[in-house]
């Protein structure tokens, strides 16, 4: 069963839904779809703008699914990212920023992790003011985030608080994601759909041609190169083969109900710094 819905609502503009139940899990068969989309998104000649947002109103992007095994994830292969070589992953996070159209993440509820590089990615980000929240809680489960945010966050919001948000793991509301640059604005909830559609249909009514040559100029300004990425992936992968506090606290984590809609999954950036004898 496919995991993102498309939508055209017209040649020019495009919405994808991420439908995921229960929480919007990334995994592999996500990867693989994107990997999909983006091909046909590069090679279309007239589509100029992709919304992506979620069917579910309380979890955008919840994070990577920490149950597919290391195996799985070292052995995902793509054609494209194998000739470019890159995991088909981090391939996914990087063609975002490159394609022919802009990507604008429509963001409510929580969206960490995986959930939250995929957001990175996108070149445009609004979120709802009362049900987004967003963490990149890696380090609470023993791992090295692997996605572009340690790329991304310092180009962002500046080194000091990309460790912050990186080293302390812990949730962000939309507020204060938009204070510290991790978003573009915060909307009210109710406004959020009309705006974002108001500004994407703005948008299509301008020349491709244009569009592309002013993403790439900024793009060349801004975008972490290719090294930054294969060494966070490396650095991820590393991380998840070695034992520590990180992979125990992940197994309680799960016991206790991570990755289901529960009141942990739902508060993760306070749940990843518990079940920690060495905290006094």
């Amino acid at each position: 069963m496919s995991q993102i819905r498309v939508r055209k609502h017209t040649a020019r503009y495009w919405t994808a839904t991420f439908d995921n139940e229960p929480v919007n899990l990334m995994n592999p068969a996500t990867v693989y779809e994107l990997d999909e989309l983006l091909t046909s998104l590069e090679t279309d000649p007239d589509v100029r703008v992709i919304v992506f947002d979620s069917a579910n109103p309380d979890f955008f992007i919840a994070h990577w699914d920490v149950t597919t095994p290391r195996d799985v994830v070292v052995g995902m292969k793509t054609e494209g990212a194998t000739q470019r070589g890159m995991h088909p992953y981090v391939d996914v996070q990087t063609r975002l920023g490159r394609l022919p159209v802009v990507t604008i993440a429509a963001i409510r509820g929580r969206v960490r992790g995986a959930g939250s590089e995929f957001a990175l990615a996108c070149d445009i980000r609004f979120a709802s003011r009362e049900r987004a929240v967003f963490g990149q809680f890696e380090i609470g489960v023993g791992a090295v985030p692997g996605g572009g945010s340690t790329a991304h966050l310092p180009r962002l919001m500046g080194r000091g608080r990309a460790l912050e948000a990186l080293l302390g793991g812990g949730d962000f509301p939309a507020e204060l994601a938009e204070r510290y640059g991790w978003i573009n604005r915060a909307l009210p909830d109710a406004e959020l759909d009309t705006f974002v559609d108001s500004f994407a249909r703005r948008i299509v009514g301008y020349d491709k041609e244009v569009i592309v040559e002013i993403k790439g100029l900024v793009n060349r300004a801004s975008l972490p190169p290719d090294e930054e990425w294969l060494a966070a992936t490396q650095a991820y992968l590393v991380s998840t083969a070695r034992p520590g506090a990180g992979r125990t606290r992940m197994a309680t984590l799960l016991e206790n109900g991570m990755q289901q809609d529960s009141e942990v999954e739902r508060n993760l950036g306070h749940h990843v710094a518990r079940y920690d004898d060495n905290v006094d």
